[in-house]
């Protein structure tokens, strides 16, 4: 489980040790959870390194450039877990929905899962603002790269090892496009994508840029339309 961060000093020790509970307390099985930390310039590495320290089941990793992209690249690189996960360290999605999200990949029944906040079930408070751009990108994904998915920027998904280890090679991006691309490129390799309704709820102190990430999408939805154009069927195809 890969908890990506950038200068989390304030949320990052509660909610490690709140999911580090959760999982051993309910969890029916084993389970490392790696802070992933790209770049931090607060305490965040500082306090990372403390917490893998006091908990068995947690280690640390540093990464000397930014993106939560190249975070999760390196965590999973890393893991020789048969499935691996990541969620946001703000815990916005509901802890509930973990064993639903990883349990159809360790049947084999799926390649991949993802939370969704927009399918019936989910329950979901935020602002009007994140709401309207949330469910705005979303349609663009399906108007111009034909996605079947209905949330690609959730920040809770998992991926069975093998299935990432012939994604990650063709992936490009190494910040929030990351997730997009990921799902994008197993679509049209014909894996299997299982969506969970998810209970979440915004996090205030989110210190996401939405106007500069809105516009990496956007650049991101353009450079993959252009590339997926003049594809031919390759190794994750086959």
């Amino acid at each position: 489980m890969a908890v990506p961060v950038f200068n989390e000093e304030k949320d990052l020790e509660p909610n490690v040790r709140r999911l580090h509970t959760h999982l051993r307390d309910t969890f029916p099985y084993s389970f490392r959870i790696t802070i992933a930390d790209n770049a931090s310039t607060d305490r965040t590495p500082a306090i990372a390194a403390r917490l893998a320290e006091e908990l068995p089941e947690v280690t640390s990793l540093r990464l000397p450039r930014k993106g939560r992209g190249r975070a999760l690249r390196a965590a999973w690189s890393g893991s020789r877990a048969p499935v691996l996960a990541y969620l946001d360290v703000d815990l916005s999605t509901g802890l509930t929905a973990l064993l639903p999200l990883v349990a159809p990949l360790i049947s084999g029944h799926s390649d991949l899962a993802i939370g969704t906040r927009l399918a019936p079930g989910s329950r979901v408070v935020r602002g009007t603002k994140r709401e309207v751009i949330s469910r705005c990108y979303n349609v663009l994904l399906r108007c111009t790269l034909a996605v079947g998915f209905s949330d690609a920027q959730c920040g809770f998904k998992a991926v069975r090892r093998e299935t990432a280890e012939r994604l990650l090679p063709l992936v490009r991006d190494g910040e929030w496009f990351f997730d997009t691309e990921l799902l994008v490129l197993a679509e049209r390799a014909g894996m299997r994508i299982h969506e969970v309704p998810v209970d979440w709820v915004d996090d205030p102190d989110s210190s996401v840029d939405i106007l500069a990430t809105a516009l990496a999408d956007l650049r991101g939805i353009v450079r993959m339309r252009r590339t997926l154009a003049g594809r031919r069927p390759g190794p994750v195809a086959r």
